[in-house]
């Protein structure tokens, strides 16, 4: 990869935007995964961001505050992690690119805050507890272009 293409240089170039929503990571039952599909009520709204990832041991859902408190009633025994809050890099990543989200996971690492990264078509994310936001910032101001 071209030297101009590298992670530091990608991040560097990289703004850095902080969604102003609050979310929560769920791991849901088949069960439960089931009851969601089964009603479009249930569905996130399409204003704020979500995801669904399904794999063979669990179906994890990415939601904001709103809609977890919408769906909520309507789970019996979802394992539930609160108070992420979401940075996205706005920066398209080629697929070839290696290390970008290593480099960010090192640089949070050294300051001492967990994350959970996220990559979706053409760029990463992270999720930081609301309590780490300001040091996660912090720790990578001098290596980001901008953040807003």
């Amino acid at each position: 990869m071209k030297e101009e293409n590298s992670s530091k240089n990608l991040l560097r170039s990289a703004k850095i935007v902080v969604a102003p929503e609050t979310f929560a990571l769920l791991s849901l039952t088949e069960e439960e995964w089931r009851k969601i599909l089964e009603d479009p009520a249930l569905s996130p709204r399409m204003t704020a961001p979500f995801m669904i990832f399904r794999d063979s041991f669990e179906t994890t859902l990415l939601l904001d505050n709103v809609d977890f408190a919408n769906l909520r009633k309507f789970l019996t025994d979802p394992k539930v992690e609160t108070g992420f809050r979401l940075l996205s890099f706005d920066i398209v990543l080629p697929f070839e690119l290696t290390g970008f989200l290593a480099l960010i996971s090192t640089i949070l690492a050294d300051a001492g805050i967990s994350i959970v990264a996220l990559s979706a078509f053409s760029r990463d994310h992270i999720l930081v507890k609301q309590g780490d936001l300001s040091a996660a910032l912090a720790a990578l101001r001098g290596d980001v272009d901008e953040i807003c």
